[in-house]
C-alpha cells in the first residue's frame, strides 16, 4: 500500500500538473504583448507578491524575520536558477518556436530531473521505472518531431538547444531544493526576493521597460501566479513528501496532451495524428510504472 505522504504527493503533484496544462498557452499570449525579460519581470512580481501572501496567510512571515542573515543568503542562492536563468532561457524559447515544439521539449526536464537524482541524491531507478520514463519520453519526442522520427526538424534550432537547456537548470534547481530542510513556501519566496532585482536589472539593461498595457500585465500576472507562485509550492511539497522523485516526475507527462489541447483552441495551432499518437506512448509510460506498484 501508499503511504499518507506518498498519496499526498500524488496530490499534490497532480494539483500543480493541471495548472501547469494552462501556461504553454499562456507564454505564447503574453510574449505577443511583451519580450522575454519584460514578461519575466512582470512574472516574478506578481509572483513574490503572491507567495508573500500566502506566508501572511499561513503565519509565517515571521520564521522569516528569525533566520539568520547566512541562512537567509543560503536559501536565496538558488533564485539565481529559478526564476533568474531559468525562465530568461525558457521563455526565450518560446518565443522563437511555436508553442508544440516547445512544449513538449520543455517537459523532458522530468527526465533530466530523476536521472540527475541518481549522482546528486544517491537514489535508485529500477528497470520498471527507466522503461516508463523513456516510454513517456518517446511520446514527447513523437510530439515534437511531428511524427517524424527519421528526420528531425524543429523550427529553429536555437530555441530547440534553449528549451533542452532549461531542463538542466530546472532540474538541478528542484534537486537543491530537495536537500533544504527550510519550509519549501519560505524558500520559495527567498528564491523570488534574490531573483526580483536581477530580473529587473536585466531588463533594464537588455530590454527596457514592460508595457502597460492592460492585457500585457494581466496576461503576465497570470503566468506569475499559476506558472510561478502557487504552483512551484504544491510541486515542491510534492517532492519533499514523495518516496522517490520518479513517482512525481512521470505525472508530469500527463499535461502535454492537455497542454496541446489548450493550445489548439486558445492559440488556433492545428494538433496533429501524431500528437495523438505520442499521447498513447506518455500515458502508456505512466501505465507502466503505476502497475509496478503492490
Amino acid at each position: 500500500m501508499e503511504s499518507k505522504d506518498q498519496k499526498k504527493a500524488y496530490i499534490y503533484g497532480l494539483a500543480a500538473v493541471l495548472i501547469w496544462s494552462t501556461v504553454a498557452s499562456a507564454f505564447k499570449i503574453a510574449l505577443s504583448y511583451m519580450d522575454p525579460l519584460q514578461l519575466l519581470f512582470y512574472a516574478v512580481v506578481f509572483s513574490t507578491l503572491t507567495l508573500l501572501i500566502l506566508l501572511i496567510v499561513q503565519g509565517k512571515i515571521g520564521q522569516v524575520a528569525q533566520m539568520s542573515m547566512p541562512n537567509i543568503l543560503k536559501c536565496a542562492l538558488p533564485g539565481i536558477l529559478n526564476p533568474f536563468l531559468y525562465y530568461i532561457v525558457l521563455f526565450k524559447a518560446y518565443d522563437l518556436l511555436p508553442a508544440q515544439e516547445a512544449q513538449p521539449l520543455n517537459y523532458t526536464w522530468a527526465i533530466t530531473l530523476s536521472l540527475l537524482s541518481i549522482p546528486l541524491l544517491g537514489q535508485k531507478l529500477n528497470a520498471r521505472e527507466l522503461i516508463a520514463i523513456f516510454t513517456s519520453y518517446l511520446g514527447v519526442v513523437v510530439i515534437s518531431t511531428h511524427g517524424n522520427l527519421l528526420d528531425i526538424q524543429f523550427s529553429n534550432g536555437f530555441g530547440v538547444f534553449l528549451a533542452l537547456f532549461s531542463t538542466i537548470i530546472w532540474a538541478l534547481y528542484w534537486i537543491y531544493n530537495t536537500k533544504s530542510k527550510t519550509d519549501p513556501l519560505i524558500e520559495l519566496f527567498l528564491n523570488f526576493c534574490l531573483g526580483l532585482p536581477l530580473v529587473t536589472i536585466a531588463m533594464l539593461i537588455f530590454s527596457g521597460p514592460p508595457p502597460f498595457e492592460l492585457p500585457a500585465v494581466l496576461s503576465a500576472a497570470y503566468v506569475g501566479l499559476f506558472e510561478m507562485g502557487i504552483t512551484f509550492a504544491l510541486w515542491l511539497k510534492a517532492l519533499k513528501l514523495t518516496e522517490k522523485t520518479a513517482k512525481i516526475s512521470n505525472l508530469i507527462f500527463l499535461s502535454p496532451f492537455l497542454s496541446l489541447v489548450l493550445i489548439h483552441f486558445i492559440l488556433g495551432e492545428e494538433i496533429l495524428p501524431s500528437t495523438l499518437v505520442g499521447l498513447l506512448f506518455i500515458v502508456g509510460g505512466n501505465i507502466i510504472q503505476q502497475t509496478g506498484k503492490k
